[in-house]
């Protein structure tokens, strides 16, 4: 009778979890709402095409590992393109 019980809750509980963890799609959101979403959470993963995704942050913080800095970027929003950041490392442009 255990087992009855235990399995559907187990079932259950994998698929709140695997919705919880889907990532939100730039292309179904304005972009301001995509800014307050990295703006209220500091780092956003968000799908940005149908095989494509990335990891968004605040212009500034400290939410990028050294020595990556927050560099401009623009994704695809429901309302046009959107400027965001996201951590890379920067070009050093200086001759040797």
């Amino acid at each position: 009778m255990s087992v009855r019980i235990l399995l559907p809750t187990v079932a259950a509980m994998l698929a709140v979890t695997g919705l919880a963890e889907a990532r939100p799609d730039s292309r179904a959101m304005s972009c301001a709402q995509i800014r307050a979403m990295i703006q209220s959470h500091r780092a956003v993963v968000l799908t940005t095409g149908p095989n494509t995704y990335d990891r968004y942050v605040r212009q500034f913080g400290n939410e990028c590992d050294w020595p990556e800095v927050p560099m401009s970027a623009y994704i695809p929003a429901r309302d046009g393109h959107c400027p965001v950041y996201r951590c890379e490392e920067p070009v050093n442009n200086f001759p040797n």
